[in-house]
């Protein structure tokens, strides 16, 4: 269910905010949301809500509200709603735009989700602000160069990878980051680093996992005679390629599409399915439901 109506003409976009809700479902709650935001004087402007199940199910709740001087009272909206928070075992959060996050990519040799990701922070569509790219091989650091973010080489193999993962670490506090995008980075995380990002780092893969696991994936899947090809983004966590899934994609392929072919076409997908995940996460658009997500799309 959504509804949605127009900001009153004085506010500008500077105005505009957000408030994420996550909470076990029950009656009133829609109305004590809206009662506080009608107290504190804002218009909601869109409202998104879902419930898993009516009775002890979860509810997600995601709205979009405008109100003047909204930088300057944020804080006391989020001092004054732990008390409704509290009252129906909320998990809340007040955003407001344009709110940029700290993110920080991870990289190996690829750099076709990387280009995506930079060219769009590039033309305002992604919410971002990109402190930094870890890459465990050198290659791509001329590809950041020109676009003024700083690259760090961390070598990592099995030997140094704790080491290696503890540097890392240091270089996401070091920015303040708050959401680590696996941009093909063929590593696959230790569970301690998993459980210190759980919710908070977004991997991207080819759709053929798990029916096309191990090596040369698309020999195989030109072998097997595929029909369509695709990529996921999910949340990362300790079972590989598994987490909860952001967004996927599909495109139709034929006998005519060669190993070649399916590279290719795998990169383009690949690239724009991780840059929409990242986008709506930034924008407060999916909520963690378990192994599941609710995504409200825009």
């Amino acid at each position: 269910m959504s509804s949605s109506s127009s900001a009153d003409v004085g506010h500008g976009r500077h105005d505009l905010g957000r408030l994420v809700v996550r909470c076990p479902d029950r009656p009133g709650i829609i109305a004590a949301v809206s009662g506080f935001l009608f107290r504190h004087g804002a218009n909601i402007v869109h409202s998104d809500q879902h419930s898993t199940d009516p009775v002890g199910g979860r509810f997600f709740l995601r709205v979009e509200f405008a109100l003047p001087d909204l930088q300057s009272r944020l804080r006391g909206l989020r001092e004054g709603f732990a008390e409704v928070a509290a009252a129906h075992r909320m998990d809340a959060r007040f955003s407001a735009e344009p709110e940029r996050r700290r993110v920080a990519i991870f990289v190996s040799r690829e750099d076709h989700c990387l280009l995506e990701l930079l060219w769009r922070h590039r033309a305002g569509e992604t919410l971002a602000e990109f402190s930094c790219v870890i890459g465990n091989h050198a290659e791509l650091a001329e590809v950041v160069s020109p676009w003024s973010i700083p690259f760090h080489h961390v070598p990592i193999d099995s030997t140094t990878k704790p080491e290696a993962e503890a540097r890392q670490q240091d270089l996401l506090a070091s920015y303040g980051v708050e959401l680590v995008v696996l941009a093909r980075y063929m590593q696959v995380l230790s569970p301690e680093f998993v459980a210190a990002w759980q919710g908070r780092a977004i991997n991207i893969h080819h759709s053929f996992l798990p029916a096309f696991a191990g090596a040369r994936p698309f020999h195989q899947a030109s072998v097997r005679g595929v029909k369509l090809i695709g990529a996921t983004a999910h949340y990362v966590t300790g079972e590989l390629d598994a987490g909860p899934i952001i967004e996927q994609d599909v495109q139709r392929v034929d006998h005519r599409h060669d190993v070649a072919d399916l590279r290719r076409l795998s990169r383009q997908i690949e690239r724009t399915v991780l840059a929409r995940a990242v986008t709506w996460h930034l924008e407060d658009r999916v909520l963690i439901d378990g192994n599941r997500t609710v995504v409200f799309g825009p």
